[in-house]
């Protein structure tokens, strides 16, 4: 299909008001830097040159030096690949302004190759605030996939889900009339939630039931607490720490006071698939045990390294303790597990961590959305770095998908074990990749 005349013209007249306002740009940003750095070779090439070539390549086959720019960018690509994509792809009604910037923005920070370095779009923004938070709109049931089949595993108490009369075991058949085979927790968790006052309808299966049960549930705030407690009949006090949250830091020194009221034989911290959260918060809790010296350290260069302390209470630091860690425990998870295990103050029971020891900013946008940006990365205190290698444990347990069916936990058995002086006799790989039996 032909543009028309007056497309042509407003086009042009586009390409003509970026280029003046590049222009403007370069005259204002260059003429700072001739003035700043009159050694930069570039900076004399626009300096001396009468002609300014915009858009184009300038020093294609220079070296930068001391990590200046050695080119200019042809920002006029940019715009001709948005209307080559509004006017050519095939399914064009489905194009937006909206879409295609924010898709350009994550492009351009995925481009640094770094996983933990992302832009969010405002409303995965404010996912990720409410997360933190701990809030967030939905049914309050955890859900985990066990036989090949979606079930409940538990429905928050006073939560829409278990007022509806959803049950712990229950067989999630579909959602909303969708089947839920081979659909995964992923699918599942976008699925049942939503707005507060909107209504979903899960079909389920229950042992006792003759037939399958339609639960219409009315969606509500869901407020999640970080931190679960639970003193066993053998007398070991059990703190699971879900996420460093916003909640975390209160929660648990209520935690803390209940132990010091118990007085149990032991502590057993789960950290089991808490993928992390706040520095901050971390630091608080492992100062519980630690009570002097460094918890982490954040390295942003060679030359420059900030030691995070103690604060000084360590109020459990007397108390046998045992820290179960997975595959799934990350970031503030591992600054936790590193600082108990280098201070000899726990030993560590379950699978090598996930390694994710470094430090993001959050930057908020003016439109709603934020950056993450890789800033630094975490060392524990005798100098281990946690990044991609994660936090060895002392005592390696599987966790199988059997266990996971059957209801076993072989994991939190052997935690029990090491603080009852029956630790298990396994066989675990050491820094040499030399094996040696644990006893």
């Amino acid at each position: 299909m032909e543009k028309s005349k007056e497309e042509i013209k407003f086009k042009g007249y586009k390409k003509f008001l970026l280029v003046v306002l590049i222009i403007l740009l370069m005259l204002l940003s260059f003429g700072g830097g001739i003035y700043l750095t009159t050694k930069n070779e570039i900076a004399k090439q626009l300096a001396t040159e009468k002609a300014v070539y915009v858009g184009k390549l300038l020093g294609k086959y220079q070296e930068a030096k001391n990590g200046t720019l050695s080119q200019d960018i042809d920002f006029n690509l940019f715009w001709d690949t948005w209307d080559a994509l509004q006017s050519q792809y095939v399914d064009y009604e489905e194009i937006s302004d909206k879409k295609l910037f924010y898709g350009a923005l994550k492009g351009m920070v995925s481009s640094l190759e770094d996983p933990y370095t992302v832009f969010m779009d405002p409303k995965i923004a404010k996912d990720f605030s409410d997360d933190l938070a701990g809030t967030f709109e939905g049914i309050g049931a955890e859900i985990g996939i066990k036989n090949n089949i979606l079930t409940i595993i538990a429905p928050l108490p006073d939560m829409p889900a278990e007022k509806a009369g959803l049950m712990a075991g229950d067989k999630v058949l579909s959602i909303d009339d969708v089947s839920t085979q081979g659909m995964s927790i992923d699918e599942a968790v976008n699925r049942i939630r939503g707005p507060k006052q909107t209504e979903v309808v899960l079909s389920i299966s229950r042992v006792g039931l003759d037939e399958i049960k339609q639960i219409p549930i009315t969606r509500g705030k869901i407020i999640v607490s970080s931190i679960r407690t639970e003193l066993r009949d053998d007398n070991i006090f059990v703190i699971k720490i879900l996420n460093f949250n916003n909640d975390t830091e209160l929660a648990f020194n209520s935690a803390v006071r209940e132990v010091l009221d118990k007085n149990p034989d032991g502590i057993i911290l789960d950290l089991r698939n808490n993928p992390g959260g706040y520095l901050d918060t971390a630091i608080e809790v492992a100062s519980e045990w630690v009570e002097e010296g460094v918890v982490v350290t954040e390295k942003y260069s060679e030359e420059r390294e900030i030691e995070h302390l103690a604060r000084g209470r360590a109020r459990l630091k007397d108390f046998s303790t045992v820290v179960l860690v997975n595959e799934g425990s990350a970031s503030a998870s591992e600054i936790v597990s590193g600082a108990l295990q280098d201070n000899n103050l726990a030993k560590l029971v379950g699978k090598k961590t996930f390694g994710k020891g470094s430090v993001q900013a959050l930057t908020y946008l003016d439109d709603g959305s934020s950056i993450k940006i890789t800033i630094a990365k975490w060392l524990t205190p005798s100098g281990r770095s946690i990044n991609d290698e994660g936090i060895d444990v002392d005592y390696s347990v599987e966790y199988t998908l059997e266990d996971y069916n059957d209801s076993l936990d072989p994991q939190l058995e052997a935690a029990v074990g090491v603080l009852q002086g029956n630790p298990p006799e396994i066989l675990i790989e050491d820094a040499s990749s030399t094996k040696e039996v644990i006893n």
